[in-house]
């Protein structure tokens, strides 16, 4: 498990277990990590921290995201001890 700390000293930390999947995972070259961010982390700003710290492929209007096991919208609000997933999309019949 990787751990990524982006926060400042100036504003309070949260820690969010963030899953990989698919493309992403091998982006990342792990399946799941900690991330110690500011509380006011929007979802959208946590994906292009990621996303910069791995060098996704995908941008973030081609991916689902889901919050403690439930999609969430991407305006939707994080907590400390959140689990986000970030989902690409899925072919099938």
């Amino acid at each position: 498990m990787n751990t990524l700390d982006v926060a400042t000293n100036s504003e309070a930390t949260m820690n969010i277990n963030v899953l990989y999947f698919a493309s992403l995972a091998d982006e990342a070259n792990c399946q799941e990590e900690t991330v110690s961010v500011q509380q006011s982390t929007s979802l959208t700003e946590l994906y292009q921290q990621l996303s910069q710290k791995h060098r996704f492929s995908r941008p973030q209007s081609e991916l689902r995201v889901a919050v403690n096991d439930y999609f969430a919208s991407w305006t939707d609000q994080i907590n400390d001890g959140d689990s986000v997933v970030f989902i690409t999309p899925v072919a099938g019949g």
